[in-house]
């Protein structure tokens, strides 16, 4: 992908001071565990759980049943991938079924607890080369904002092989791999790894991607394919079935919604009332918050497809990012996937220049995202809980915050400020498309990379 500087005059002080507030809750969130042992919240709410998705993963890498005993939705490259950064010898050959069998091997499995953090720090200089290619000047800001954020940190404490489906997808579509057929590979990892991404590359059929796109899609079957033979588990049938009964298992508790991107698992702890929300916000906010949010969800989403056409129609007036920001708001906020994922949005997002309203609120929008701490509303009563950090027992008082009430809105008013400022550049450039031999106002556009 050919990078070229981001029209407009960017505003720095405004990022950087953003930038600082993140840096801040990182001193915050380091000091918290000092003193108390574990991560505050928005971070899981299961102290001893750290690093579970990494070694509960190697576990099941190494034994049979990782489908139909333990039911996982992940891909088979998952396993093949965390089998080869871990040591099998730190992991029982004999072990009565257990949801976090590879929890034990944390203490042991030296080659898996340095893995995460290099991935980690991996994305974090990818990612500075990609937003400083396109401009230097909000470079540091943006890469603390995507690469040290709250989405990514969250990312690492739970050992999510999102991680290294960033390090694929930036690769795949950022600028740093001339060959087409490389970007193909890379993006095929990048779904294999994590399935919903398949609308971030779909949406280059917005721009009439059409080689690429098939590329890509026969890469992501041959992946799976290879890596479905090297595992011998994990057939569609079986990802299918998993993912249909995964979804069926409603939130039963608020904090099952403290780390959610959507308002799904929200309504669910309203639905079944398990949680008395309407003693802390009132019973007419509980009644506005059931009508309005799922009508909120599909406007955004009727938002999205209209952008979504806008580039259909006039595909020279957008560059890639834009299609791509779009397609991967769209999966995101259709489904609930956790809020690590944001910054699969959030990198493009970041490659927006510093120009008009709503550009800056979706930037501004990410940034608060990013912030690694919350605001209690109420408390809920004091429990004893293992910690990891301190290898402890401690008590611990759960936090109601404002998190899930604003989060999956704020990630909505990113998508709505994308579309908006993508109609209405259509709207200024007029509705009748280029001819083949004229040639763009690049003063007027708001392309930032050429994929």
């Amino acid at each position: 992908m050919m990078a070229i500087r981001q029209a407009g005059k960017p505003w720095p002080k405004i990022e950087g001071l953003l930038a600082a507030t993140i840096i801040g809750g990182i001193f915050y969130c380091a000091i918290h565990v000092a003193r108390n042992g574990y991560l505050p919240a928005p971070f899981f709410y299961e102290p001893s759980d750290t690093f579970a998705d990494w070694f509960n993963t190697a576990y099941w890498s190494r034994k049979t049943g990782a489908y139909d005993t333990w039911g996982t939705i992940y891909p088979p490259i998952s396993f093949l991938f965390v089998r080869l950064f871990s040591i099998g010898a730190c992991y029982p050959e004999i072990r009565p079924f257990d949801p976090s069998a590879g929890l034990d091997a944390r203490d042991c499995d030296w080659l898996a607890l340095t893995a995460m953090p290099a991935i980690f720090a991996i994305n974090l200089v990818l990612t500075f080369v990609m937003l400083r290619k396109l401009d230097p000047l909000t470079a540091v800001p943006r890469t603390i904002c995507v690469a040290l954020g709250m989405p990514m940190l969250n990312a690492l404490e739970r050992g999510n092989l999102l991680m290294i489906a960033y390090t694929c997808t930036i690769l795949a579509v950022g600028p740093f791999l001339k060959s087409a057929r490389l970007r193909w590979i890379f993006a095929g990892l990048a779904v294999n790894f994590k399935v919903y991404l398949i609308g971030t590359f779909v949406a280059l059929l917005l721009r009439k991607r059409w080689l690429w796109v098939e590329g890509f899609l026969i890469s992501t079957v041959v992946i799976y394919l290879i890596s479905l033979a090297m595992f011998g588990y994990g057939t569609p049938f079986e990802i299918i079935d998993n993912i249909r009964l995964f979804s069926q298992g409603a939130p039963s508790q608020i904090l099952d919604a403290w780390h959610s991107m959507t308002y799904s698992a929200l309504l669910s702890v309203i639905e079944v009332g398990a949680f008395p929300l309407t003693s802390i916000i009132g019973s007419r906010s509980v009644e506005f918050l059931e009508f309005w949010l799922p009508v909120i969800l599909r406007l955004t989403q009727v938002s999205i497809l209209l952008a979504a056409a806008v580039i259909w129609y006039r595909p020279e007036l957008f560059n890639s990012y834009r299609a791509i920001s779009l397609g991967t708001l769209m999966s995101l906020i259709s489904a609930e996937s956790g809020m690590y994922t944001q910054i699969f949005f959030m990198i493009f997002i970041m490659t927006e220049p510093w120009k008009g309203f709503g550009r800056k609120w979706a930037i501004c929008a990410c940034y608060v995202l990013s912030m690694p701490f919350d605001i209690a509303i109420d408390h809920l009563p004091e429990v004893p809980r293992n910690t990891y950090f301190t290898d402890s027992v401690t008590m611990i008082s759960f936090d109601i915050s404002i998190g899930p009430l604003v989060r999956p809105l704020l990630i909505m008013s990113v998508a709505w400020a994308i579309s908006l400022v993508t109609i209405a550049e259509l709207w200024r450039s007029g509705l009748v498309p280029f001819k083949k031999d004229q040639t763009i106002d690049k003063s007027k556009e708001t392309v930032l990379a050429q994929a």
